[in-house]
């Protein structure tokens, strides 16, 4: 038995030798986390200050386009002290500190793969609230591409075929496994996943080029497009109708998805007579060649759930789009 326990430990030392080695030569551990999950490392006394005020009124500010109040991510924080092996997994990391240099990095894979992380240092709190409101912009839109390509390497595990829309529109989506088609046509394409309360949805359509005209009017075209076509498509009791929510404005970004210029919409949907209403996120993708927008959006339905997670999974979908 002594012989036995002592080759188990012998074992053991080799596994935690081998792992050092491997991290001194180069080798990355595998990252970890929930999707739009962030670690925060930060002394106690700085989170639970100004600075830490400064970090949540950025990281934690409510997600664009939901009904409720949602954080852009889900915030842990952790002293340095304790930000040590296991902990230096987790995919994404916000790190500030206190130090005689001033200065804002953001690094690709710098302790697990894939992984992105912050660091900021400055000399006080005061310093470091400057970098922060000078730099949160680019540090989350690095965090947010981090996670959209994280979501999609998880949907890829599983795709349903989507033979369909390259035969119809001349595109793919990486569409997960779990989603099902309830129409297919030339005109219109839509699918559905069910969730154990409601359903997320994408829809696919194409509208001639100039029925989406200049800045100015452009969020106005989008949802007299997306109230007329996804109107008519979407079957509701009679009466009803699937339109956007007038109540709550719109919000309209530029963007590019696979190469094409893209308004990006995100707003709330309703049917008025049956009390339902969710979030949407709309891409009209701009196909010169073709004479036309490429309209691919995905809406959810799901009471009394939170809604931010959902909403991203669909964004990662539509973000997948190719012209083939």
């Amino acid at each position: 038995m002594k012989i036995l326990r002592f080759a188990l430990i012998g074992l053991i030392f080799a596994l935690s030798s081998c792992e050092n080695s491997a991290n001194q030569n180069g080798y990355l551990l595998k990252s970890l986390g929930n999707i739009n999950t962030l670690q925060v490392i930060i002394e106690n006394d700085l989170w639970n200050g100004e600075v830490g005020e400064e970090i949540r009124s950025y990281f934690a500010a409510p997600v664009d386009g939901l009904p409720q109040d949602e954080p852009l991510f889900s915030m842990n924080q952790m002293p340095p002290s304790t930000y040590t092996d296991f902990a230096r997994k987790y995919r994404t990391f916000l790190h500030v500190s206190i130090g005689d240099s001033t200065g804002v990095a953001i690094k690709t894979n710098p302790y697990a793969k894939p992984q992105t992380g912050a660091f900021i240092v400055g000399k006080d709190a005061e310093d470091i609230k400057r970098l922060l409101e000078k730099n949160y912009q680019q540090i989350i839109t690095a965090f947010k591409a981090s996670e959209i390509k994280e979501k999609q390497r998880r949907i890829k595990i599983s795709l349903k075929k989507t033979d369909s829309l390259k035969k119809h529109f001349g595109v793919s989506l990486r569409v997960p496994s779990a989603y099902r088609t309830a129409l297919a046509n030339e005109d219109f394409i839509w699918y559905r996943k069910a969730l154990k309360s409601g359903e997320t949805n994408i829809i696919v359509y194409e509208v001639p080029l100039g029925l989406i005209r200049s800045d100015s009017t452009s969020v106005a075209d989008i949802i007299k497009i997306r109230d007329s076509i996804g109107g008519d498509y979407m079957p509701v009791e009679e009466g009803g109708r699937f339109i956007t929510e007038a109540a709550y404005a719109p919000y309209i970004f530029k963007t590019n998805i696979d190469g094409h210029f893209a308004y990006e919409t995100k707003g709330i949907w309703e049917v008025k007579t049956q009390f339902m209403g969710g979030p949407f996120i709309n891409y009209a993708v701009r196909d010169s060649v073709n004479n036309r927008y490429l309209i691919i959006e995905g809406f959810v339905y799901a009471p009394a759930t939170g809604k931010r997670d959902l909403q991203f999974e669909l964004e990662a979908i539509l973000r997948s789009l190719k012209f083939e």
